[in-house]
């Protein structure tokens, strides 16, 4: 959570933080939502197209929600191209528009695990992860 707040402090006005999660538990999930919950106001979160991993857009100020068709026409193209070569969509709209369908609320990754805290730099829950997947396998097993 400190470093959320020290980007938050270091954000242009409107500006949006922007982080990915690859992979990670119930635990890190709804521990780095709730992190960034209590530090910005505003929070939208979206799964992977491919299912996998999850990317966080967190700010000061409301995030304005834009068709598939905006969003490519504000896009460099370079940056389209780039966005096209992960696919799976055949045009760039419609791959934003699977990217946007994705979207979560806050209070659904909190859900997932709400006894656990914000994530916070003294307490690496996310690092732990691994001792976690791995203490889940052993308790199956037994």
């Amino acid at each position: 959570m400190e470093f959320y707040s020290i980007a938050r402090r270091r954000l242009a006005p409107h500006g949006i933080l922007a982080q990915w999660l690859p992979y990670g538990d119930s635990a890190d999930i709804a521990a780095v939502t709730r992190a960034l919950t209590e530090t910005f106001p505003y929070v939208h979160i979206y799964q992977s197209v491919s299912g996998w991993g999850w990317h966080f857009f967190a700010s000061m100020d409301p995030m304005q929600d834009r068709s598939a068709d905006d969003l490519v026409a504000r896009m460099p193209a370079a940056a389209v191209t780039d966005m096209m070569e992960w696919g799976p969509a055949k045009t760039p709209p419609e791959q934003f528009q699977l990217m946007l369908s994705h979207r979560f609320k806050p209070e659904e990754m909190i859900a997932l695990a709400p006894q656990y805290p914000a994530l916070h730099d003294d307490r690496p829950l996310n690092e732990y992860f691994i001792v976690r997947a791995l203490d889940g396998a052993s308790r199956r097993v037994k």
